[in-house]
């Protein structure tokens, strides 16, 4: 198990929801190799699509930047050992905002 091991660096999710996600972590990396990024951020964001409802997004790895969009209450960020976890919950309200851009008109040269 992660107890004593995960270490959470940013999150504004509330305790029980934290839990999940170190839980799926340790289950994830009891499944697989760590070598195995993806498929270790498809099985938490998959478990968390079906626990949550659609949406989430993972990132998993040694070494990566990121700027996200996040929903409220709906973001973590940690490490289990050199290993980085963010998890989150894109904001709906851009979702709605994309169906709603104008195609652009073809321009004639």
């Amino acid at each position: 198990m992660l107890e004593g091991k995960a270490v959470v660096n940013e999150t504004d999710m509330l305790q029980t929801m934290q839990q999940d996600a170190l839980q799926l972590a340790a289950k994830a990396l009891d499944n697989f190799d760590v070598t195995e990024p993806t498929e270790i951020a498809q099985f938490i964001k998959k478990e968390f699509d079906d626990t949550y409802g659609l949406g989430w997004q993972c990132i998993v790895g040694t070494d990566f930047g990121s700027f996200v969009t996040h929903s409220q209450g709906c973001f973590i960020y940690f490490f289990v050992g050199s290993l980085a976890f963010l998890l989150f919950r894109g904001t709906p309200n851009l979702a709605v905002e994309a169906n709603n851009i104008l195609p652009l008109e073809a321009v004639t040269a």
